[in-house]
C-alpha cells in the first residue's frame, strides 16, 4: 500500500511545476492527480489581504454555486409549528425545535441550521456547541431568515457560506470531480467574483493575495492572479 502511494504521489510532483495555472489548466490538473476512488471534492482555497485583527475586516457571505456542490446537505430547520410542512416540502431533512434538545446530549449530524427570527432566543442554550461547529445560524449567512422554506430550497439548489479563517483565507467545496470541466469552470468562477465583490472598504493593497486549487487529499495547484480582474 505504501508503494502504491509513493509511486502515486511521484506521479503527482511530476506533473506539478513551479509555474501558476489558469483556471482551466488548474481544473484539468486537479482531475488529473486525482488518485481517490471516491467521487473526490473540489477545493479553493483563496488568501486575502485583509487585516484579520478587525472585525470589519472579515469577509463572509453566501453564493448560490450555478452548479451546486455535488454533495447532498443536510439541513434542520427550527421553525414554528406552522412552518414545518412548508420547509418539509422544499427539503429540510430535520424539523422542529425538539431537536434543541438532541443537540443538547451531543447530536450534530447535520451541515446546516435555518432558523427563523423569532425562534434564536431558543437557541442561547445551545449557543457554546453550535458556535465552535458553524452551525449557529445568523442572519448575514441568510440562515435567520422570516422565510426559511426560501433559504431550504437555495441551501438545497447550492448556496453556500464561506467566512474567512483567522489566517485570512477562505475555503469552500465547489464542486465534485465527476463534474464537467464547463461545470467547475462556472462554479469557481462565481465564486470569486462573489469574494471580490466582498471586500471590505477599509482593506487597502492587493486584496487577493493567493489562490488554490485541490481535490480531497491531492496537493493544492496555485492559479495565475492576472487571469482575476480587480484583484
Amino acid at each position: 500500500m505504501s508503494k502504491k502511494l509513493t509511486k502515486n504521489k511521484k506521479k503527482i510532483l511530476d506533473k506539478i511545476s513551479s509555474k501558476k495555472y489558469s483556471l482551466k489548466e488548474a481544473i484539468l490538473l486537479v482531475k488529473e492527480i486525482n488518485f481517490v476512488k471516491f467521487d473526490a471534492s473540489i477545493d479553493i482555497s483563496i488568501r486575502l489581504g485583509i487585516d484579520v485583527r478587525l472585525p470589519n475586516q472579515m469577509v463572509r457571505g453566501t453564493v448560490s454555486l450555478p452548479h451546486g456542490t455535488g454533495k447532498n446537505i443536510c439541513i434542520l430547520a427550527l421553525v414554528p409549528k406552522d412552518k414545518e410542512l412548508e420547509v418539509k416540502k422544499v427539503g429540510a431533512d430535520y424539523v422542529g425545535l425538539n431537536y434543541i434538545e438532541k443537540i443538547k446530549s451531543g447530536w450534530t449530524d447535520i451541515d446546516v441550521i435555518v432558523a427563523t427570527p423569532s425562534v434564536m432566543n431558543k437557541l442561547s442554550t445551545i449557543g457554546k456547541i453550535l458556535g465552535p461547529k458553524g452551525l449557529m445560524p445568523n442572519p448575514k449567512m441568510e440562515t435567520v431568515s422570516v422565510n426559511p422554506e426560501k433559504s431550504v430550497k437555495e441551501i438545497k439548489s447550492g448556496k453556500i457560506t464561506f467566512k474567512s479563517d483567522r489566517y485570512g483565507i477562505v475555503h469552500a467545496s465547489v464542486g465534485r470531480v465527476s463534474f464537467s470541466h464547463q461545470h467547475l469552470l462556472e462554479n469557481i468562477g462565481e465564486f470569486i467574483k462573489i469574494i471580490i465583490r466582498n471586500k471590505p472598504s477599509t482593506s487597502k493593497g492587493s486584496y487577493i493575495k493567493s489562490i488554490y486549487l485541490s481535490s480531497t487529499m491531492s496537493y493544492g495547484i496555485p492559479l495565475d492572479l492576472k487571469n482575476f480582474v480587480n484583484t
